[in-house]
């Protein structure tokens, strides 16, 4: 590790000024960045702690009916506070890593750093979830731009996560066993008007929509639907783990387990 400041903002307006210094970086869960910086990948002069901002953690409802999520709130606190409202979000968050990365690691977090084998990118784009920030509002299909790359503008930070609930939905996850992320998950959510599926772990441009799965559904939700749908694995990312082949071949599998789960 090498020589930082700490910078210990209690409010946002306090977090965006500590951010406006050189080379400061915001610090959320600490469980990509850390490991981050102990390898020397990054090397910033300042880390904004969003830990202690009380504004950007918890969990409710609003008056629309979405469920809202601060950027701050842990996976562990989602896992048990978003059971009761959305039981498939709920569920994604409480099988991310281990209990360790659950009890420190965020939603905003998470959502910022935007990793291609990440769970809450799919969640959040298969919910059609609106990205909220100390600037704007972000729609879900409008701020995932590619592995590691969102919508963010320097300094920006994720506040807040709404989510339209679902009638239905599922989160189907291959594990990847030495590191807990998924070597290919898929979100499934089915509402009144649609289906709307993302998978994550899958692509080189990170996390995605799979529209022809998605209007398949929506015409009849049922495995049987996918009958035939395939995807390329020319653009699926490849490694020791599995080819992309592989991985367009798993897409097809969590799909449909994720709608024989919801159908029960």
């Amino acid at each position: 590790m090498y020589n930082f400041d700490v910078e210990m903002p209690t409010t946002v307006a306090d977090a965006v000024k500590a951010l406006a210094r050189e080379e400061a970086q915001p610090l959320s869960g600490g469980q990509t960045l850390i490991p981050t910086l102990k390898a020397r990948l990054a090397a910033p002069s300042v880390l904004v702690s969003l830990h202690g901002i009380a504004e950007m953690k918890g969990v409710c409802k609003n008056d629309a009916g979405q469920l809202c999520i601060g950027g701050a709130t842990t996976h562990a606190t989602v896992a048990a506070q978003a059971a009761a409202d959305y039981p498939g979000l709920a569920s994604l968050a409480a099988r991310i890593g281990d209990p360790a990365v659950r009890n420190r690691g965020t939603i905003g977090g998470s959502v910022a750093n935007n990793d291609p084998s990440a769970c809450y990118p799919a969640g959040v784009l298969a919910s059609g979830a609106t990205v909220i920030t100390n600037k704007r509002e972000i729609a879900a299909d409008d701020y995932f731009l590619g592995m590691f790359e969102t919508a963010l503008e320097e300094g920006e930070i994720v506040t807040e996560i709404k989510f339209p609930i679902p009638q239905a939905s599922h989160y189907e996850k291959h594990l990847q066993p030495a590191s807990r992320f998924p070597l290919v998950a898929v979100f499934v959510a089915k509402f009144a008007d649609g289906v709307r599926v993302a998978v994550t772990g899958a692509s080189e441009n990170g996390v995605f929509r799979w529209t022809e799965a998605e209007a398949a559904l929506s015409g009849n939700f049922s495995a049987e639907a996918l009958a035939g749908l395939t995807l390329s694995g020319d653009q699926m990312i490849s490694d020791l783990h599995g080819s992309g082949t592989y991985r367009a071949h798993l897409c097809g599998v969590m799909t449909k387990r994720a709608v024989i789960a919801i159908n029960g």
